[in-house]
């Protein structure tokens, strides 16, 4: 997250004017001023390290290649005009920042933004059961000293500092194990002033909870992202969310399974026209590999999905909204604009 100095900022001020906000990516601070075209949510790699050295070496998964892989995909995105992504990939999904960070020094012209949390849809990971408030060992919540140290020091001990918070509202809604987490999200934003995404199920339409639990809990909802709102056509839904202050990830372009592009281009456009290009971002949580496939990431997955890919909102998505009557403006507003502000 950027921010001005001071005790619990996550960010830093630019040594030059000291009034510029920076914002931290895996190569370090940036000024917000210089993210450009930014996708809000993919992945560079979901990939669990237990699954992989169990089951995916000599299988499905090759170092070299994937990583060379990964930086070709990048390179194209950045050639086509992205000069930033934001990769929610935490704890739960394979979070591993040394892969990534080789990566991303091959790639210097785009940022990649991480983030720190948890992804569970239901249960609290052993790690963390016993340990907690009122729990057999009786301390502060651990995750809040987990996450913030993430914020403030670094991953693990790369160096790399994450920049916002992620945790899940799925279709189970608010269970015992998943309150827990997003309060611990909650009290480490108010601690630290770090932007959360909380990935949502639009079909029980659990952003809803997500944003009453944050509010109860204290955290600005203008730093909230509403992840894969974007595969609901339900505008009531949509704009009781925005109304909030929270922003739509409209960032499932190519999940076609979920919601065809047509009808997400035209629900955008809808939105748009009701004045709410100013708290929407555009993306496609997709990755460059994702161990959920294995080794029909390459050939079956693609032919299933072939839209879901980096560059299908620009070579595909934006002639659509402009198409549907979506300014220049709007598009600048949902690209930069809105990603500058959260990371302000």
């Amino acid at each position: 997250m950027s921010s001005t100095v001071n005790s619990g900022s996550v960010g830093s001020e630019s040594a030059d004017s000291g009034t510029v906000p920076t914002v931290e990516t895996v190569r370090g601070p940036v000024p917000v001023t210089e993210l450009g075209p930014t996708l809000m949510h993919e992945h560079v790699f979901v990939l669990s390290t237990e699954h992989l050295d169990n089951y995916g070496k000599g299988s499905w998964w090759d170092e070299e290649f994937r990583v060379a892989d990964a930086v070709a995909k990048l390179r194209n995105i950045a050639a086509k005009g992205v000069r930033t992504i934001v990769d929610p990939t935490v704890w739960g999904l394979g979070r591993y920042l040394p892969r990534v960070r080789r990566v991303a020094e091959q790639v210097p012209e785009l940022n990649v933004i991480v983030a720190t949390g948890l992804y569970s849809y239901d249960e609290i990971p052993h790690q963390y059961e016993h340990r907690g408030p009122g729990l057999l060992l009786d301390m502060p919540e651990p995750m809040v000293e987990d996450f913030a140290r993430d914020l403030t020091e670094g991953i693990a001990d790369t160096g790399v500092r994450a920049a916002f918070l992620k945790c899940v509202v799925e279709s189970r809604g608010l269970t015992p194990g998943v309150g827990r987490i997003c309060r611990a999200v909650a009290h480490t934003h108010l601690r630290t002033g770090a932007p959360i995404t909380v990935h949502t199920d639009s079909f029980t339409q659990s952003g809803l909870p997500a944003l009453d639990l944050f509010a109860k809990e204290g955290v600005d909802l203008t730093k909230v992202v509403v992840g894969h709102a974007g595969d609901s056509n339900d505008l009531d839904y949509l704009m009781r969310l925005a109304d909030t202050g929270a922003t739509l990830g409209m960032d499932r372009f190519g999940l076609d399974l979920y919601n065809p592009t047509p009808q997400r281009v035209a629900t955008v456009a809808a939105l748009c026209e009701r004045g709410y290009a100013d708290r929407m971002v555009l993306s496609h949580d997709a990755a460059c590999f994702m161990d959920y496939f294995g080794d029909a990431w390459d050939g079956t997955l693609s032919q299933a999905a072939p839209n879901w890919r980096f560059d299908h909102i620009h070579d595909d998505v934006l002639p659509a909204l402009r198409e549907a009557g979506v300014g220049e403006a709007q598009i600048e507003q949902m690209l930069v604009a809105n990603p500058r502000r959260y990371f302000s």
